[in-house]
């Protein structure tokens, strides 16, 4: 049996806790067998990391440790494959660089708070994303600094008028990528347990983190 290992955290205005467990909820009754965790302590059992086929970070700000960040690249990179969403992975560890370096980008602002905003699915036929239409949603939308080595699944256009200069950006909102063996997966919905009422989000995650740890 596959197993996913859950690591949960930081601030607690993205509801880590409980999007953790829907989403361990959900992969348990996928027939995974999941572990969850509360620290980021996890990163340094070489041998647990190793026994898993899926991280999912869940831990907006805070900090790794040099063994900490060491540890979890070495697993991602020997071919554990990691997963996440909004804030909990893609606005954790601010001033881990090799860690945002693996991820593949890093929040750095979400002009105008909760907006609503479109998903525009651009790779159609990727399984991660298919069959899913575009989709709106009331939620923050991230700006980013991203990787141009990602594989954009689906973007976003900010059309924000106080933020003049950003009007018209096209921003990717969901991707995956290669770290050494390891798959990453990101979509950067997800600021709060509401986000996920909506089959779109909820099944690309379901779907991303299944391709992460290699069942398609």
């Amino acid at each position: 049996m596959k197993k996913i290992i859950f690591v949960y955290g930081g601030w607690e205005g993205h509801q880590p806790k409980e999007t953790t467990e829907l989403f361990s909820k959900i992969m348990e009754k996928e027939g995974y067998k999941v572990e969850i965790f509360n620290t980021l302590n996890v990163f340094l059992d070489e041998k647990k990391l190793n026994s898993a086929n899926l991280i999912v970070i869940n831990w907006t700000m805070g900090k790794l440790t040099s063994e900490q960040e060491k540890g979890l690249l070495k697993a991602v990179e020997s071919g554990v494959g990691i997963a996440g969403w909004h804030g909990g992975m893609g606005d954790a560890f601010r001033e881990n660089t090799g860690y945002q370096f693996m991820v593949g980008g890093q929040f750095v602002s979400h002009p105008g708070g909760i907006v609503e905003y479109e998903v525009n699915i651009i790779k159609k036929d990727d399984p991660i994303v298919k069959g899913i239409e575009n989709f709106k949603i009331k939620s923050e939308q991230y700006y980013m600094h991203v990787d141009p080595s990602n594989e954009v699944l689906a973007n976003t256009v900010f059309k924000n008028k106080e933020f003049y200069w950003i009007d018209g950006t096209v921003m990717p909102c969901i991707w995956k990528r290669k770290y050494g063996k390891g798959r990453v997966f990101y979509a950067s919905f997800g600021h709060s347990l509401e986000d996920f009422n909506l089959f779109e989000t909820k099944e690309i995650i379901k779907r991303g983190m299944l391709w992460a740890m290699g069942e398609f």
